[in-house]
């Protein structure tokens, strides 16, 4: 059963579980502090296909094949799968799940999508509507630049803010019962746009709606930043880190103790030329499906805030001189 708590905020009387988990990153990924965590390692960026657009597909079920294989499922146990990427109308996913034969539900929330995509995962589960159901998303450097910004030949010069595209996948199943992480709430957040419109400075665009999303879950559960073993954003980089501790202090919360930004988990910024740290669907996914998911299930964490957020921009509307709507999506995750 699934309940309404407060203003935005689900509560899952009968926790969806996470059953399955896996990750696949690249070589610079692999490079990194969490190198170790990660389910596979793919060293070249193509991975053995003809473009990096397949080799995108082929990192989604690499990482889909481990969380199926962890949870003891095979595509056709599965109800739905809800599959998302960075790429125009979703390339990289239809491509990676063409093989499969599983009802599919393409997501879009840009770098929130592994969060939007295990939230619909976990009400179709709650509600009745599925007993198994899959989650995939990934990024991909050299696919995302040359999509978003520059084809990667102009070698232009990045700014400090920029981030770096983490080219890595996760995927997780999650079931209607059995042995795993539990679902427990989430917060499905609002688009919040304070007009930044700069392409090289995601993390200012997305600090708000992070700030907002974890403002929203706090007040409609009544909890507090030190309820929980951490708070995990998606990928705000250094640069929107530090303006949603700013925001959030200013409305008398402190989460500097306990929160932890994927994208400054997944690169070292002092050894590897990554400028403000790591972005894309990837990021948050895979660092979700390797460390998270990993320490809770060792028991080291035990009760954890996923909150990933996704700058919904189009370089169409960027060269119109719009601005870039972001979004952050909640989960609340725990090991019993």
């Amino acid at each position: 059963m699934i309940k309404r708590v407060g203003s935005y905020t689900l509560k899952f009387s009968e926790p969806p579980v996470i059953t399955g988990y896996g990750s696949v990153a690249g070589k610079k990924e692999a490079e990194g502090p969490l190198g170790k965590c990660f389910g596979k390692i793919i060293y070249d960026s193509r991975a053995g296909q003809d473009t990096w657009e397949k080799a995108e597909a082929k990192f989604q079920q690499e990482a889909f094949i481990q969380a199926m294989t962890m949870s003891k499922k095979k595509p056709e146990d599965l109800d739905f799968i809800f599959a998302g990427d960075l790429l125009n109308q979703l390339i990289s996913s239809s491509y990676s799940m063409r093989d499969f034969a599983i009802p599919y539900l393409g997501q879009y929330g840009a770098c929130s999508t592994m969060a939007q995509g295990l939230i619909m995962a976990s009400m179709t589960v709650a509600g009745g509507g599925a007993r198994e159901a899959g989650v995939v998303t990934s990024s991909h450097f050299c696919t995302a630049e040359r999509q978003y910004r520059f084809p990667l030949e102009y070698g232009g010069v990045r700014p400090q803010t920029a981030q770096w595209t983490v080219t890595a996948s996760g995927s997780v199943i999650v079931s209607e019962r059995g042995k795993g992480i539990e679902v427990c709430h989430a917060t499905v957040g609002k688009i919040v746009d304070l007009g930044v419109t700069d392409l090289n400075n995601m993390g200012a665009a997305m600090a708000p709606a992070a700030a907002d999303t974890i403002m929203t879950y706090l007040k409609d559960t009544g909890s507090s930043p030190t309820d929980y073993d951490r708070i995990y954003t998606g990928d705000l980089g250094q640069v929107g880190t530090d303006i949603l501790h700013q925001l959030l202090f200013d409305e008398g919360v402190d989460v500097e103790g306990v929160h932890h930004d994927c994208g400054l988990m997944v690169f070292n910024r002092k050894k590897q030329d990554v400028h403000a740290g790591g972005s894309g669907c990837g990021c948050g996914a895979s660092v979700l499906c390797s460390k998270i998911l990993g320490d809770m299930t060792k028991g080291s964490l035990k009760n954890v805030l996923f909150v990933a957020t996704g700058a919904l921009m189009s370089p169409t509307s960027n060269q119109q001189g719009e601005s870039i709507p972001s979004v952050a999506h909640l989960v609340n995750l725990r090991k019993h």
